[in-house]
């Protein structure tokens, strides 16, 4: 599934625009890691994009929450941006925006659910998508090991 069709979003006090000109997957991955739960409070949500078909305008404060990927937000309003996966030179792999910027996003349906072994009780989500323990999703990708069990990660 791809959507073709510009979208725009904005942050919270709208300092910081994001166009998405081109390829992106209208749906919504859903990751209830530890690390996610402590940014977002309980439940990151994200819409993939190609990096190539991203413009970004407004000043945007990066995290780097690992050795592989980074966090963003607006530094004004604090509204979370993106997680990337991110080449050696810190350029962004592909976009995993925050749908809740994007007017166009709030009929997208859940594609996928990752560390659902380690959701919140308060955090369960219904319906037919593919869900994936921490262990199934480990296993094909980059992590932070221990899941921030106990503590911050190593950088």
């Amino acid at each position: 599934m791809s959507g073709n069709k510009g979208i725009t979003g904005r942050c919270l006090c709208g300092a910081v625009s994001i166009t998405v000109a081109g390829d992106h997957d209208p749906r919504v991955g859903a990751c209830h890691c530890r690390m996610c739960q402590r940014w977002t409070g309980g439940l990151f949500l994200c819409f993939t994009a190609e990096a190539s078909a991203v413009t970004v305008t407004g000043e945007v404060a990066r995290y780097r929450s690992s050795s592989f990927a980074e966090r963003a937000f607006c530094p004004r309003c604090g509204s979370h941006l993106w997680f990337n996966d991110v080449e050696e030179g810190g350029e962004p792999r592909r976009y995993e925006l925050m749908p809740g910027l994007f007017d166009a996003a709030r009929g997208w349906p859940l594609r996928s659910e990752i560390y659902v072994d380690r959701a919140m009780a308060s955090i369960q989500l219904a319906g037919d998508h593919r869900r994936k323990t921490r262990a199934e999703y480990e296993a094909e990708n980059p992590f932070i090991p221990g899941d921030m069990e106990g503590g911050l990660p190593a950088t």
